[in-house]
């Protein structure tokens, strides 16, 4: 019997009529409805005509998620008075409910993929309801843009209805072909907001790590909640891991019953917390399942903990990953809105009004941030591989579309003209990442499909963390079950399973676990380096826990790994102990063997290298070398270790700085002689010695003095005036020839104080006052000036005095520029 009470309730009813003139009249619309409204489960029931409205419709309602599609079928069945599987069913991966007369299906956005590419006609299909458009989930844009394609090329008849609670109306109607937007008004209760940061710092998180402190506010605040308020609680947490300790650090509440909801959990659960509960109160553990595609009865009162999960590339995984992030405004406002869905309420945030201002408006759409290579391989195969004829609200970006492609062309999936091949259509339609696909079947020929199905399983959830890091090991405990993640993990297997094919099976576990690992992150395969620390083909550095078993492994098939922030290396999570020979096997080419001449350890090294990626397999030293790149190494050195390699002499060092002082003074034609300057130009100094050197010591042999000269202005002439525009020394009034010091901003001539008796004028070089360092008669310091008639004016009296007591030999006239220059005493004078 229809629940018609039930019915009457949903806020929707009154756009009914509109959105049924829209389809009707334009073919799609968009539908803009606040949660509890009942777009998802009234809107289906209406345009399939199990209302008594209207023809009978066979309808499909595409949800982001299992656990939603799940609830929407139990809930539109509850309506009509029946059970899942008669007229309304629902199909997610690994889970079927649908009968022979079943008018509405409910379907993940990833099943509805899987059945457009099967079946481009979605023939005996009337209307698709694309549901929680405004998450931007990629297979949702995805199977739009497919739809849409459909639609124009095959069945202008096929109804097409984006809703959502929040979106981008104008956009979608855009994109819709200017369809029409339909708007429901919800009822809305007031909810109560409660800043509520914690009493100090935490750490921002990163990857998929939350700081522990947070999760500690967040128990403290769920207690505090269900102390000041009335009602259920619901609290939003980013993942399982979060949910599992906060529920841990909750323990036993009197009176209160503690449940979790999220894509794992098992149905019982989900259909607990969604039925509600008569007795007691309740605190709801959720992910972002709770925001807007689930109603949960009885909550007064929602926890934010202000973090989210959203896809991103996992470089170091080399696959698609969820990361943590801060939660969007526009998520913030959905998971307040539960508090009010049935009365009053309020939402603990735990950041404050400041933060909340600086968050973003909304999630980032995940064809822009995600890994692309399962997206790219489903567009191959629909006959598009850039993607550009498809209807999309965001284009893919170039690059990661290029490195999407570069993936599958690898792995075989698409040839070289982007196209999909055989094998890439057989990947499409296991529901896998293209990686893990090839994974499950070159893997099923090695080591037997149901074993490669199993290890695949496990790649594609990664087990928990109690399970360790051992995957043979974590394979070995999946098998004896015993808990939900075991359970899972079967399901998956027998689904894998059917498409792997019969094979039979090859090797230990051990070995089959470790080829199936390397065969899905083949640049993840890792030689050991001693104490735990591995190479990756990648050209990563990794390292496994303290204490565990793969420490002694001499190749690793890394699963799982992170980075933590400021680490040199990676630390291994999931791998599988391997060989050499199966690390070639899953590169799928012979290692890339050539010569190698480079610079290391202060001398020229040469060798022919045979590599898996980063990872030296074998070496033998290199006789004859390839003259070119030993040059190219010598070059680096030079680079690296500094000009210091060749020979200077006194007077080699001397000229160069010379030169520097033309150069900065002069300008061309004197050459720039810095350290990146004559690097830039080697042919026009260093040759032919440096095209003959073969090693550091050569290197050596090279006079630096010599080489320089070879870069004097001898073409115009210039250098015939080397020595008169930067003298390497000056003739001072004694006679003495003192050198000049160019090594300093200004030249410095440091000579004894008594040999310039006489000289009234400071002497210059190419026009620039030297720096005199006026010296006492045993050559120690006494004045610095760069105006000597000033200093012989002012300066020398209060010199004289303190000389004339400590050197009393030596003459000391009251007038120095009348005096005679000399460098000897009174007595050697007067002889």
């Amino acid at each position: 019997m229809i629940r018609t009470a039930a019915l009457d309730t949903l806020p929707v009813r009154e756009a009914v009529p509109e959105l049924l003139a829209a389809l009707d009249g334009h073919g799609t619309a968009v539908l803009c409805a606040p949660p509890g409204t009942g777009k998802t489960t009234l809107v289906p029931l209406v345009l399939a005509g199990l209302l008594g409205a209207g023809p009978v419709r066979r309808v499909i309602v595409a949800e982001p998620r299992r656990i939603a599609a799940r609830a929407a079928a139990r809930r539109m069945a509850w309506l009509l008075g029946e059970r899942t599987g008669e007229r309304v069913g629902f199909t997610v991966r690994g889970e079927r409910s649908v009968g022979a007369g079943t008018v509405v299906e409910v379907v993940t956005t990833g099943v509805l993929l899987q059945r457009l590419q099967r079946d481009q006609e979605l023939s005996g299909v009337d209307v698709v309801v694309l549901d929680e458009c405004h998450e931007r989930h990629l297979d949702a844009d995805t199977v739009a843009a497919f739809l849409l394609d459909v639609r124009a090329a095959l069945r202008p008849e096929l109804r097409l209805l984006a809703a959502s609670a929040t979106t981008d109306a104008e956009g979608w109607a855009r994109l819709l072909g200017d369809a029409p937007v339909v708007e429901a008004a919800g009822v809305a209760h007031p909810v109560e907001v409660v800043w509520a940061p914690p009493s100090q710092p935490v750490r921002p998180p990163h990857g998929m790590r939350v700081d522990p402190a947070l999760l500690s506010h967040v128990a403290a605040t769920v207690r505090r909640a269900l102390a000041e308020r009335d009602g259920d609680v619901l609290c939003f947490l980013p993942g399982v891991g979060e949910i599992t300790r906060v529920a841990r650090q909750l323990g036993e509440l009197p009176g209160v019953e503690v449940l979790q909801v999220h894509g794992r959990a098992p149905a019982a659960v989900q259909d607990a917390v969604l039925a509600g509960s008569a007795d007691g109160r309740r605190v709801v553990l959720a992910t972002a399942v709770a925001e807007s595609s689930l109603t949960v009865p009885g909550v007064r009162v929602v926890v934010d903990c202000g973090l989210a999960r959203e896809p991103r590339v996992d470089h170091a995984r080399g696959l698609g990953a969820l990361t943590t992030v801060r939660a969007s405004q526009a998520a913030a406002r959905q998971r307040a809105g539960r508090a009010g869905r049935e009365a009053p309420g309020a939402v603990y945030r735990c950041w404050t009004e400041a933060e909340h201002l600086r968050l973003t408006r909304f999630p980032a759409p995940e064809i822009k941030v995600a890994d692309l290579a399962a997206f790219a391989l489903q567009a191959a195969c629909w006959g598009d591989p850039s993607a550009e004829g498809l209807a999309l609200l965001d284009a893919p970006p170039g690059g990661a579309m290029a490195a999407a492609r570069s993936v599958l062309t690898a792995i075989g999936a698409v040839d070289d003209r982007g196209r999909a091949t055989d094998r890439g259509a057989r990947m499409a339609r296991l529901g896998l990442h293209p990686r893990l696909a090839r994974a499950l079947l070159d893997g099923a020929a090695e080591v037997g499909g149901r074993r490669a199905a199993e290890v695949v399983a496990l790649l594609s959830e990664e087990p928990p963390r109690e399970y360790g890091d051992d995957l043979a090991a974590a394979w070995r405990t999946a098998r004896r079950g015993g808990d939900g993640y075991a359970a899972r993990w079967l399901q998956e297997v027998r689904r894998l399973a059917s498409s792997a094919g019969n094979h039979p099976e090859r090797g230990s576990d051990e070995s089959a676990a470790g080829l199936v690992a390397a065969l899905a992150f083949p640049e993840r395969v890792a030689r050991a380096r001693g104490g735990g620390s591995f190479l990756m083909a990648s050209g990563t550095g990794a390292e496994v826990a303290q204490g565990s078993g793969l420490a002694t492994a001499t190749w690793l098939a890394v699963a799982v790994a992170d980075r933590p922030v400021q680490a040199a290396s990676a630390r291994v999570r999931l791998a599988a102990v391997i060989d050499e020979q199966t690390a070639r096997l899953a590169a799928g080419h012979p290692p890339a063997e050539g010569e190698e001449v480079h610079w290391e350890d202060g001398d020229v090294v040469a060798r022919r290298v045979a590599r898996l990626g980063a990872i030296e397999l074998s070496v033998r030293p290199l006789k004859h070398p390839d003259a070119t790149l030993v040059r190219d190494a010598l070059l680096d050195g030079l680079a690296r270790d500094g000009l210091g390699l060749l020979r200077w002499t006194r007077d080699a060092q001397g000229l160069r700085e010379r030169l520097a002082f033309l150069h900065r003074v002069l300008g061309e034609p004197w050459p720039d002689v810095a350290d990146a300057a004559l690097l830039a130009r080697p042919d026009a100094w260093l040759e032919p010695e440096l095209s003959r050197a073969r090693r550091r010591a050569d290197l050596g042999r090279i006079e630096a003095g010599a080489a320089l000269n070879r870069l004097l202005p001898w073409a115009t002439g210039e250098a015939t005036r080397l020595d008169e525009l930067a003298p390497e020394r000056i003739q001072v009034p004694s006679g003495s020839r003192i050198r000049v010091e160019y090594g300093g901003e200004q030249p410095v001539l440091a000579v004894k104080l008594q040999e310039m008796f006489g000289l009234d004028g400071t002497p210059t070089v190419a026009g620039v006052p030297v720096l005199v360092h006026l010296l006492s008669p045993a050559g120690r310091p006494a004045a610095v000036t760069a105006d000597l008639a000033n200093f012989w004016r002012d300066g020398y009296r209060a010199v004289r005095a303190e000389l004339r007591g400590r050197y009393p030999k030596h003459p000391w006239p009251e007038d120095p520029t009348a005096a005679e220059p000399t460098r000897f005493t009174k007595a050697r004078l007067s002889r």
